[in-house]
């Protein structure tokens, strides 16, 4: 019987609200600077490539902070070339970035969770992010109803590496046999928990166009709860 159950972070426990929308606000009220909403969509989808592609610099309040300016240029690059995006300062582009993304936690994150600790299962959130989701999940309320929360820019390695992995495991005291592991990746969740020696829950939100096989899904973290009820 597993007793320690990670969790992924963004798609399984939180999401993100359409930032484009809160982009535009944000230019305007902040700025003056009126952009469409396929304007501010394209700004973002290029600012998020670039965070994907370097979060695991955000290791410490210092690093974090110079990641988010580095997005903010990336953001600044990708908007519409005028005088007025110009002569916004870095830090007042940056704050306005980072009102602009708001995460919200599912419905069913909190009483999963809930549930399996009152099972005794460990809980830990291991994720691909940088070190601001301490203070995203506290936030949300999540963090406290966890044993523990680790990201992938505090072990210098990002999912599917076992290194993340093996340090959720440790945090849970925990062996690979006795774990699961939900996600809604399959590269990142499925096979960086396989290559771990951990089982692999998908979480499937919507219908997913191939899964591998012999792979749990489950379509709602409600359905954890007679996985981790059950009797050993």
């Amino acid at each position: 019987m597993a007793r320690a159950l990670l969790l992924d972070a963004l798609g399984t426990l939180v999401q993100l609200e359409p930032p484009a929308p809160a982009l535009r606000r944000e230019l305007r009220d902040r700025f003056g600077i009126e952009v469409t909403e396929d304007e501010a969509a394209t700004a973002l989808a290029a600012e998020i490539r670039y965070y994907r592609a370097h979060l695991d610099l955000g290791r410490d309040e210092a690093s974090l902070a110079a990641l988010r300016r580095r997005c903010a240029e990336a953001l600044r690059s990708a908007l519409p070339r005028s005088e007025a995006t110009e002569r916004v300062g870095i830090d007042a582009l940056t704050s306005a970035l980072l009102a602009s993304l708001r995460f919200t936690a599912f419905d069913d994150a909190a009483p999963a969770i809930s549930i399996a600790r009152g099972a005794g299962w460990r809980v830990v959130i291991a994720s691909n992010w940088d070190v601001s989701l301490h203070r995203v999940l506290e936030r949300l309320e999540l963090a406290s109803r966890v044993d523990a929360i680790v990201t992938s820019a505090e072990v210098g390695a990002r999912k599917p590496s076992p290194a993340l992995f093996e340090r959720a495991l440790a945090l849970a005291h925990a062996r690979p046999a006795e774990a699961l592991h939900v996600g809604d990746s399959i590269e990142e969740d499925v096979a960086g928990a396989r290559a771990s020696g951990i089982e692999p829950v998908l979480l499937a939100r919507r219908p997913p166009s191939a899964v591998p096989p012999d792979v749990r899904i489950i379509a709602s973290l409600s359905e954890l709860a007679p996985i981790v009820t059950r009797e050993p």
